[in-house]
């Protein structure tokens, strides 16, 4: 009963550590944003979205389940290296969005209790550095994720409700839009399965033994929990910044989704994000640290061996990163770059590797699920390259 329960936690965590990872500050920033610039459109955006999202996270928690091996060594057994490659692109990403969501801590500090965000970052790194100390880290992260997730969705409820957004609208708006924006969908993609995201449930979920061909349908299950989770999350935050400018209040340039819930929901509203964009950065911290240094402990047995060590100090450094350069808007910006190279490059390494499966596990990943993933490989390979382009253009 004991061992049902635990795997039953590790499931729910699983999605909930996927879905807390990509709800951080810049997930906040982009949803506010885009909705006052495409109004009840991006609707559609998010609908897309999800089945893009869907078809990502089900290639990989799938054939990271199956083949019962970490990203990473799946990656090597492709071609010899190209796990060493792929875990120095994602502990990086994952390091610079970190630097992003130790500073969303601060942020949420300064709202909630007026102390400056270079104390609030301190506070929240001794709040993360304890969850994987905790003798049972693995039970606490699951809970702490869950926990955390539900109440941002419960703290949007309440700023939905106040903005009064034409819910009517939106909802046909979602599947007939008026104008279709393709750069915001790959930014929306890019942003909830980019990166160390699409690997955190997966290999939580390894952590915990739910593997193999017999654990499939629970991976399955977890894996579109934490994309839907992700998704209702963004909707109402949606459906809240709709109402504001739909009111015609224009949303602050230097932080749109503080100005959605203040001009929803007045003082109690403010703080509201105070605690919402904590919660947000602090279970991104978990979740970027978590993944990224997973890429790395079975590449090297000391970091397997001294993992929360690792950990410590990953979480450490983003810390004073922040703390003496400050928020590293120009880093946030290439490493969303980062993010858009690396989705497409690891589905592409996981579709190759299910190749493999067929003999070594004597299992045949489904058609659909590989047309889907190839075709989300092309597509977001494509907007990358556009993206890294007008980056050049920028510099």
């Amino acid at each position: 009963m004991a061992l049902k329960l635990n795997k039953n936690s590790a499931l729910i965590g699983a999605a909930f550590l996927m879905a807390t990872s990509a709800i951080g500050p810049g997930f906040l920033t982009q949803t506010s944003l885009f909705t006052e610039q495409l109004l009840t459109s991006f609707g559609f955006v998010i609908l897309i979205s999800i089945l893009l999202d869907i078809g990502v996270q089900l290639n990989i928690w799938r054939i990271v389940a199956v083949s019962e091996s970490l990203a990473q060594d799946l990656a090597n057994k492709v071609f010899p290296g190209l796990g060493f490659f792929l875990a120095t692109l994602i502990a990086f990403g994952g390091l610079v969005f970190n630097i992003g969501n130790i500073a969303g801590c601060g942020l949420g500090f300064e709202v909630l209790f007026g102390i400056k965000p270079e104390y609030g970052a301190i506070i929240s790194c001794l709040i993360a550095l304890g969850i994987f100390w905790y003798k049972e880290a693995g039970l606490l992260i699951d809970s702490f994720a869950k926990w955390l997730g539900i109440i941002m969705i419960l703290l949007t409820v309440y700023v939905v409700f106040y903005s009064n957004p034409p819910i009517g609208e939106a909802i046909y708006r979602t599947f007939w839009p008026e104008k279709i924006d393709v750069m915001k969908i790959v930014t929306i993609v890019g942003g909830t399965v980019g990166g160390y995201i699409s690997f955190a449930g997966a290999h939580r979920l390894l952590q915990a033994g739910i593997k193999g061909k017999s654990s499939l349908s629970q991976v399955t299950k977890s894996a579109v929990s934490g994309i839907l989770i992700t998704s209702l999350m963004r909707y109402l935050l949606f459906l809240a910044a709709l109402g504001v400018v739909w009111g015609g209040v224009s949303l602050s340039s230097g932080n749109p989704a503080a100005s959605v819930f203040q001009s929803a929901a007045g003082k109690l509203g403010y703080t509201f994000f105070g605690i919402v964009i904590w919660c947000a950065a602090i279970t991104s911290v978990v979740g970027a640290s978590y993944t990224s240094v997973s890429f790395w402990k079975t590449l090297h047995p000391i970091i397997e061996k001294k993992e929360k060590i690792f950990i410590s100090f990953f979480i450490v450094t983003s810390t004073a990163i922040f703390i003496f350069v400050g928020n590293p808007v120009k880093l946030l910006v290439f490493a969303g770059a980062i993010n858009g190279i690396i989705l497409p490059l690891a589905l592409a390494v996981m579709l190759i590797a299910s190749a493999r499966l067929t003999t070594d596990k004597n299992y045949k990943h489904p058609l659909w699920l590989q047309i889907l993933g190839w075709a989300v490989v092309i597509a977001m390979s494509w907007m990358s390259v556009l993206a890294i382009q007008h980056m050049a253009q920028t510099i």
